[in-house]
C-alpha cells in the first residue's frame, strides 16, 4: 500500500514541476472570468433573478483589471488576449441583462 502511495506522490510531484507559474496565472485568470458566467446566464435565461453581490463583482473585476495592466506592462500577449476576451464576453452578458 505504501509503495502505491509513493508512486502516486512521485507522479504528482513530477507532473507539477512541468507546470510553469505562467500557466497557472493563465488558468487563474480564466477561472476568475468564468466565476460569474453561470449567474449571468441564469439571469439572462430567466431561471433566477439573483445577481451576485456588487462588492464581490467589484473585487474580482478589480483584480482582473490589475492582471490586465500587469500583462500590458509585461507585453504578455496571451494574458492580454485572455483578459480582453473575458472582459468583452462579460460586458456582452451584462448588456443583455441590462437592456433586456
Amino acid at each position: 500500500m505504501l509503495r502505491y502511495w509513493n508512486v502516486i506522490q512521485n507522479s504528482i510531484v513530477n507532473h507539477f514541476k512541468a507546470v510553469s507559474s505562467t500557466t497557472l496565472g493563465w488558468v487563474a485568470v480564466v477561472l476568475l472570468h468564468c466565476a460569474f458566467v453561470p449567474n449571468l446566464l441564469s439571469v439572462l435565461l430567466g431561471v433566477s433573478d439573483r445577481l451576485p453581490s456588487t462588492d464581490v463583482v467589484l473585487f474580482v473585476w478589480s483584480g482582473l483589471f490589475l492582471f490586465f495592466i500587469r500583462a500590458l506592462m509585461l507585453r504578455d500577449m496571451m494574458n492580454i488576449f485572455i483578459n480582453g476576451t473575458g472582459f468583452f464576453i462579460q460586458a456582452i452578458l451584462l448588456a443583455f441583462i441590462v437592456f433586456k
